[in-house]
């Protein structure tokens, strides 16, 4: 059963965490459907793991022929894999992506299946309409992939932060809201300082992500943080060595 994140007067967010092989050798993700005014839009839609089990799990919500739009934050296998499934299933949804994506994603198709179908998303972001009101697609370039989206909805003032916000939680946990990083989730440091770029860039998405009013951030793995916790988050992001700043001359020496 899918996670309701947020619903009121036709605009609705669901959360569905559940999909993706809990339990077994893949990694715990999160697939969401946004849908406002009876146009729906699902967002980092998962592997083929997740597929038969989403598939089956929306329908009851919303029906997958119907999305106008797949958005992806980044073209990881955990994020868009499916995604030959879904342009069959939704024969009518564009593939939005990083514009540095847009020639890659194909591959995870059958020939010519995505033709005309990509949108590729310029490095400074985007407003893509659902129903009648939008989302906005904001950058997060190097937190990981080089081309890299998190997607805010003005609506529920959710941001989907893509693999921004991470924790290890998985089952029931993954579903209970993170109201403050005291103590710190499971493998939230760890995920964060191998991952990401360089605290350069979490600093820059601190000052970017500070003039939004954002409730709640939904990563991809783990639990949505909310209220406090969320504050308390781009703090410490802010501040975080990771990534670039953390290697040297040894991490880059001929195996013996």
């Amino acid at each position: 059963m899918p996670h309701e994140l947020y619903r009121r007067q036709g605009h609705a967010c669901l959360m569905f965490s559940e999909t993706s092989n809990e339990g077994g050798d893949a990694v715990q993700s999160n697939q969401f459907l946004i849908v406002d005014d009876g146009q729906g839009v699902i967002i980092d839609p998962g592997g083929n793991l997740a597929y038969s089990e989403l598939y089956l799990g929306m329908t009851q919500h919303f029906m997958p022929a119907k999305l106008s739009a797949i958005l992806a934050s980044h073209a990881d296998p955990d994020i868009i894999a499916s995604l030959d499934r879904w342009m069959t299933a939704a024969p009518a949804a564009k593939v939005h992506v990083s514009a540095l994506w847009e020639r890659f994603v194909p591959h995870f198709c059958k020939p010519g299946k995505t033709s005309g179908r990509i949108v590729g998303i310029p490095d400074a972001g985007m407003r893509i309409r659902v129903g009648l009101n939008e989302l906005i697609a904001l950058p997060a370039h190097f937190l990981h992939a080089e081309g890299n989206f998190q997607f805010y909805d003005p609506v529920s003032r959710i941001l989907f932060s893509g693999d921004l916000g991470v924790s290890f939680l998985t089952g029931q946990e993954a579903r209970q809201p993170i109201t403050s990083l005291n103590p710190m989730p499971k493998g939230m440091d760890a995920f964060h300082r191998r991952y990401m770029g360089s605290n350069k860039i979490l600093r820059s998405w601190a000052r970017m992500v500070r003039t939004l009013p954002i409730d709640m951030m939904v990563p991809q793995h783990g639990a949505p943080l909310v209220g406090a916790a969320v504050g308390e988050f781009t703090a410490w992001a802010e501040n975080l060595p990771c990534g670039i700043d953390l290697m040297s001359d040894a991490h880059y020496t001929v195996p013996a």
